[in-house]
């Protein structure tokens, strides 16, 4: 292989890498958001005791 196709290879390996870290990013920024509005949703609920528990199954 070349200089320049293993520099456009890694040039293509670097982007993709880039790429896949801003979309990590902004789906961890979607989920801190949506945990947000569920914290301030249950914390506003008109039942004393909802919202005090949550049981999470995987």
């Amino acid at each position: 292989m070349d200089i320049a196709a293993l520099s456009v290879v890694m040039s293509q390996s670097s982007l993709q890498q880039a790429a896949g870290l801003q979309v990590m990013s902004l789906a961890k920024e979607q989920a801190q958001s949506s945990a947000q509005d569920m914290v301030q949703m249950l914390s506003q609920a008109s039942h004393p005791t909802l919202g005090k528990t949550l049981d999470i199954r995987a």
